[in-house]
């Protein structure tokens, strides 16, 4: 692995524990899905976003301000995960380049960097709008507009959904593990690692950092 120069954060999963049953109300009501509710967050937010990507039409004004109101709810109901600002002020003091990536719409995604006051964090920020899709559409937008290479940058995710499109992109795959059991069986997706807590997060990436300078050294 390279030396990571950037993070990209999906905030669904990996920053706070957002509602299924927004994600579940969006997918009925607006793109009619008939099947049963999501057995978690995340579930239910990748199947909305299959959604999203297979519709293959436009919505209308009333169904984008409908999903948008429902994406604002879920926000308002979060709770940011207590290791989120420490980690993300101990990779800033290591110039690491933090962005968020997010399948969320724009108008969601600054109302939850506000409510947390998160937004000093970040160097940049990219939504479905302004990338002009979701799931790879935003991490693409986000590697080419600051000409970060695919190998060092770590995108986290909580998803096998989510680790495929960190290896569509390229990118560094970290997996976000909340249940042992869950993460064996994502192992499946050879992620490039996994943290519990995101505390391990800057650790992690200084172990990187000295892996490869001593691989450097070796091959001096």
């Amino acid at each position: 692995m390279q030396i990571i120069k950037a993070v990209f954060f999906e905030p669904v999963g990996c920053l706070a524990d957002f509602p299924a049953n927004a994600f579940d109300d969006i997918a009925a009501r607006v793109y009619k899905f008939e099947g049963s509710p999501a057995r978690s967050r995340s579930e239910a937010y990748w199947r909305l976003l299959d959604l999203m990507q297979q519709s293959g039409t436009a919505l209308t004004s009333a169904q984008t301000k409908t999903v948008e109101e429902l994406e604002l709810q879920a926000v308002e109901a979060v709770e940011l995960y207590e290791d989120v600002v420490p980690a993300l002020s101990a990779l800033n003091t290591m110039s690491i380049s933090l962005v968020v990536t997010s399948s969320l719409s724009t108008v969601a995604v600054n109302r939850f960097l506000e409510k947390f006051s998160l937004a000093p964090f970040f160097s940049a920020v990219w939504t479905r709008d302004s990338a002009g899709g979701v799931k790879t559409a935003p991490l693409a937008r986000a590697l080419q507009s600051a000409s970060f290479p695919p190998e060092h940058v770590m995108s986290l995710f909580d998803t096998s959904a989510g680790l495929k499109v960190a290896k569509e992109m390229g990118v560094n795959s970290i997996l976000m593990i909340d249940d042992p059991d869950e993460a064996r069986r994502m192992a499946m997706e050879a992620p490039t690692g996994g943290i519990v807590s995101l505390h391990e997060l800057p650790d992690a990436i200084r172990l990187v950092a000295e892996n490869a300078k001593t691989l450097t050294l070796d091959q001096a």
